[in-house]
């Protein structure tokens, strides 16, 4: 196994990836499959923020991806930002998520970030441990925000400072 900055020829293997998890789960709240010109722009967003997209390698495979984005788009919030990581129905349960994690938090301490959040379906709870496992805390709890394969779902935010809580910015 081998994590690595994702290129854009990996583009494919993580829309194969992230399709599949649309497709057949809740982990992401959508309904409808993505493009590749989508995930092109995706992409291209996070190399324009600085943004890191990495890959965890097999052999010649991607098994999977995680990235980070901004929390949210106002100023106030800009030390902050929401992870996500998405593993091959073929290659889940094997610590691949937690190496790309793992791998994340520097990049995020790095760019002088300060807390780091994941926001996962509140019926995953093998997310939850996982999370919690990594120094993540449940914060939140959002009754039905989303909707999917016919029924509502409700939102866990967990979150994980990245340096003191309370450390000095300006």
């Amino acid at each position: 196994m081998h994590i690595r900055d994702a290129r854009l020829a990996d583009l494919p293997q993580i829309l194969a990836i992230y399709n599949d998890v649309i497709a057949t789960s809740t982990a992401v709240y959508c309904d409808q499959p993505s493009t590749l010109a989508e995930r092109q722009a995706w992409f291209e967003g996070r190399r324009v923020q600085g943004y890191p997209v990495l890959v965890a390698e097999y052999g010649e495979e991607v098994v999977g991806f995680a990235s980070f984005g901004d929390f949210r788009g106002f100023p106030g919030f800009r030390y902050t930002v929401e992870h996500s990581v998405h593993i091959h129905r073929d290659h889940r349960g094997r610590g691949i998520g937690e190496l790309l994690l793992l791998a994340l938090i520097p990049r995020a301490v790095a760019l002088d970030k300060h807390v780091m959040v994941g926001a996962v379906d509140a019926a995953n709870a093998g997310s939850i441990r996982f999370h919690e496992r990594l120094g993540f805390t449940q914060v939140g709890h959002m009754p039905q925000v989303g909707y999917k394969f016919g029924h509502w779902l409700d939102l866990v935010l967990l979150q994980r400072y990245l340096d003191a809580p309370d450390s000095p910015r300006d």
